[in-house]
């Protein structure tokens, strides 16, 4: 049989196969999945005569309470009274109540009867949990009645660490859109918000014993737009140290701790540009304006700098509550450290073998300072090179090999591979897409990713902290575009995160994800709709002067529509249902269509005796 005609027939009964597979459970759209959900009799109609009751006198509750009925009124317009929790027994009422559980820190149970819905939890944080549950349990979308329906929950995350990256060193983001980001990761049960604060080209939180950070090293003169542009406008900001407390206290009343990211001793030229001293040549330098790894990097043979260092991290512990300060440890060139005599000498001193041993002599001393704080350090993965120091975290961002390595010598680790976890790589075809920094990942790839590798034993594997996302800012300038980057991706990553491996399901997620389109709808987020933009797989065959199409999309059972003369697709075009073969050259152009629109954008390719693809 002809090739050809071999893979149509196996496509052909490929899709025969998809069609009969048993649907799935379509009762409930809770992202991320939970541990155990089970479907009961009955529902909840909410009526303003509903009330959330808590136990008196506790202040976390009550927090809680308040939260989820903010919540509730922005879904349904519906206003419910908080009150104290009595001893009769409550009716038309949702009640939040602690108790002990062997679901952990951020467990919960939910059940909702005709009539009353309970959450309890061991600790606030998974009654905070239990209610954004709740509120994904109620119809999403506009004018829909608020009703829960009968169901019981058992829930647990996966993993401790569920974090999301957001890179404000290269373009600075207000305290407001912080705070919604903030919300937004609230939404997906996210409890880690690495706040990367300095970077080359800017230095965005206050230093009072330094203030040239923040007069100097948050500004420049430009902004590098594309590969070839840059924007001559200036462009700076940094949070004040109140900016700062606001922020963490925002995070906290969301059950999220914020890890703030100093860098060194790469990425540290801003810094160097108000400091010119503590670099090995003693500069002048200016701010950058263009994307790039800097050859310029602290000394790290001048006691000022880890003088300066011990200062600045002295301020920012302080205002960070959590116990992790990241220190960066990426990307640091070692040209000046070889051409610079103080550098050898602190080589030659300490009886290292190389530039790549003096790093790891460098953040050796900043995680001993860091202690005397009652802090540890989290570094990505180049902190392995020269040797890892004795307590630091790992963050594994060139693929999986530096979390492997550090799960093997029983560090904790945070798996962030760039090819799964960087949200700043492109979501779709890139024709479609607002310009990125470069890389392709769509979010079935984002969902697809299994974070504890295969290649580590059970006891290795416990050093598996989590997961997260990466939103770096070369090319994001504004919030909209971040929102764009980060969503829907994130929510792959927070069911990655949360959910266990056995209960994770691409189609199932898929449909799922189109109630949680109308919740982002309704809160303003305004995120790709790439998942359903149509992905073409083009087989040719030069002999027959044919090609097989294969239509895919990231999204729910789609309604492809396509056409094969160069015009743009209409809800009237051909159905797309199978792999379909054509006569070459031809033009082919296929759309997902929603209620007779467009959903998405029209995606086209034209198909000549060769593919490009």
């Amino acid at each position: 049989m002809n090739k050809l005609l071999r893979m149509l027939f196996l496509a052909i009964l490929s899709a025969t196969t998809a069609i009969a597979a048993p649907a799935a459970d379509t009762s409930f759209s809770v992202i991320p999945a939970p541990l155990h959900i089970q479907a009961g009799k009955g529902s909840f109609p909410l009526t303003p005569q509903t009330r959330i009751l808590v136990e008196a006198g506790s202040k976390d509750l009550q927090h809680v309470a308040t939260e989820l009925a903010a919540g509730i009124r922005r879904q349904s317009g519906l206003q419910l009274p908080v009150g104290a929790l009595g001893k009769m027994t409550p009716v038309n009422a949702i009640v939040l109540r602690l108790q002990a559980d062997t679901l952990g820190n951020e467990g919960y149970r939910l059940t909702v009867r005709p009539g009353l819905a309970t959450a309890s939890a061991s600790k606030p944080a998974g009654v905070f949990y239990a209610a954004q549950t709740i509120l994904q349990l109620l119809p999403a979308g506009p004018s829909k009645s608020p009703v829960l329906p009968a169901v019981t929950i058992a829930d647990k995350p996966r993993f401790g660490w569920r974090g999301l990256m957001l890179d404000v060193g290269r373009y600075y983001y207000p305290v407001d859109y912080i705070k919604q980001y903030i919300d937004y990761m609230a939404m997906h049960k996210l409890n880690t918000f690495h706040w990367h604060l300095t970077e080359d080209h800017g230095w965005r939180i206050e230093i009072k014993k330094y203030p040239r950070l923040t007069a100097v090293s948050a500004w420049r003169n430009g902004t590098q737009f594309t590969n070839n542009r840059v924007n001559d406008h200036p462009h700076g900001g940094f949070y004040t140290q109140e900016e700062v407390k606001e922020v963490v206290a925002y995070a906290q009343s969301k059950f999220i701790t914020v890890v703030p990211e100093i860098e060194m001793p790469g990425h540290s030229l801003s810094a160097l540009a108000a400091y010119p001293e503590l670099s090995c040549t003693g500069g002048p330098f200016e701010m950058p304006v263009k994307w790039g790894i800097q050859k310029d990097v602290y000394c790290a043979g001048n006691d000022k700098t880890f003088a300066f260092l011990e200062d600045v991290l002295t301020e920012v512990a302080a205002l960070f509550p959590g116990e992790t300060i990241h220190i960066g440890g990426d990307e640091c060139p070692k040209d000046r450290w070889k051409a610079c005599n103080r550098c050898q000498q602190r080589i030659k001193a300490n009886n290292l073998k190389d530039e790549h041993e003096l790093q790891s002599y460098f953040i050796t001393r900043i995680e001993k300072f860091l202690q005397t704080k009652g802090k540890r350090i989290i570094g990505w993965d180049e902190i392995l090179e020269g040797g890892l120091a004795p307590n630091a975290a790992v963050m594994s961002w060139r693929g999986t090999k530096g979390g492997i390595e550090a799960a093997r010598l029983l560090h904790p680790v945070v798996m962030t591979p760039n090819n799964f976890m960087y949200f700043d790589y492109y979501q779709g075809e890139t024709y479609l897409e607002p310009y990125c920094i470069g890389g392709f990942l769509p979010l079935r790839k984002v969902y697809e990713y299994e974070p504890v590798p295969a290649e580590l034993n059970a006891e290795e594997a416990k050093f598996i902290l989590g997961v997260q996302g990466n939103v770096w800012c070369e090319f994001i300038h504004s919030p909209e575009k971040s929102n764009y980057m980060t969503f829907p991706r994130a929510a792959a990553m927070a069911e990655t995160g949360w959910s266990s491996a056995g209960r994770k399901n691409w189609e199932d997620f898929t449909r799922r994800m189109e109630s949680q389109y109308l919740r982002y709808d309704q809160a303003g987020i305004g995120y790709a709709t790439s998942a359903y933009n149509v992905m073409f797989k083009i087989e040719t065959d030069s002999v027959r002067n044919k090609a097989l199409v294969t239509l895919q999309t990231d999204c729910y059972r789609p309604n492809i529509r396509y056409t094969t003369n160069g015009n743009e697709p209409t809800a009237a075009s051909a159905q797309y249902s199978q792999p379909f073969e054509v006569d070459l050259p031809v033009n082919v152009k296929a759309a997902v269509f929603q209620h007779n629109r467009v959903r998405g954008q029209v995606s086209g390719t034209a198909i000549l005796r060769k593919t490009a693809r």
